[in-house]
């Protein structure tokens, strides 16, 4: 926000304060990131500063069969697994929830995102005992599972957000043209909420990607993920191909948010072009 023309001298000295506590609260939060990602290229064998050299021989370390690209491609499956089941259950339950009228409603709403309240720890806990009495403790299908309840809050918050602007007019006019109601949402409503469902499916997978506490409790050793890898480096041995991965995911989590940015543009544009 610009100053007016008339501003006050107190105004110019709140108006440059409040950029300086914004400016210190970014390289707060950046910082440690920023800082961590040249050692990456350091050509030492621990992590310290000033680098003795560069090299990329870490990031050759990373992309060895084991244990790096091991723990990727278990990270990847469980991911687009736990995307694919989360952004449509999400999904459902959202439709359902904004279009239905019902006792109880805002109950079910609490219940699907109460994942987010309880301290992930005590989810672990609770899906470690509940895993174990039905044989799906260190098995894909149980992490997979377990991620899934982490994910659905974030997938029926931001679909139900979308869908809270939706016009449901065309949803009545497609049905009384004789459309049945799931063609109507398959060629109407879905169309026009995909950005939404799209940036449901983002959250649902960095979700996925990025959770460690949960596998710690129910994978095991054929079912270690990236997070739990990445974890039991820096508490057994601390070298920079830690870092290297940690780099690389830094850039896949940039690139994520780049995407969420442009889906919530094209729905922004999309709406604005609605309502013009």
């Amino acid at each position: 926000m610009a100053l007016p023309v008339n501003a006050t001298r107190g105004q110019h000295v709140w108006y440059w304060c409040l950029r300086l506590i914004c400016a210190f609260g970014f390289l707060f939060l950046v910082g440690p990131i920023v800082v961590i990602v040249p050692i990456s290229f350091s050509s030492g064998s621990f992590l310290s500063y000033p680098l003795p050299g560069l090299s990329l021989r870490w990031y050759e370390t990373v992309v060895e069969p084991f244990p790096w690209m091991f723990a990727l491609e278990n990270s990847l499956i469980v991911a687009v697994a736990t995307t694919l089941i989360a952004t449509t259950l999400g999904t459902l339950a959202a439709y359902g929830l904004t279009r239905a009228d019902f006792p109880g409603k805002p109950l079910i709403f609490g219940l699907l995102i109460s994942p987010l309240a309880v301290p992930v720890v005590i989810s672990a806990l609770g899906l470690y005992f509940f895993f174990a009495r039905v044989g799906l403790v260190q098995t894909h299908a149980g992490l997979v599972i377990a991620h899934v309840v982490l994910a659905v809050p974030f997938v029926v918050i931001t679909v139900s957000a979308t869908l809270k602007g939706f016009d449901w007019n065309l949803v009545r006019a497609a049905e009384s043209l004789g459309a049945p109601p799931l063609a109507a949402f398959f060629q109407v409503t879905l169309p026009l909420i995909a950005p939404g469902v799209l940036a449901g499916a983002v959250f649902a997978f960095v979700t996925s990607l990025d959770e460690v506490i949960v596998a710690l409790f129910v994978s095991g050793p054929a079912q270690i993920t990236l997070p739990r890898q990445l974890f039991t480096g820096l508490r057994d041995q601390l070298d920079p191909s830690i870092v290297a991965i940690a780099t690389i995911l830094i850039v896949f989590s940039l690139a994520l948010l780049a995407v969420v940015e442009l889906l919530q543009w094209r729905s922004a544009r999309h709406g604005s072009r609605r309502d013009t």
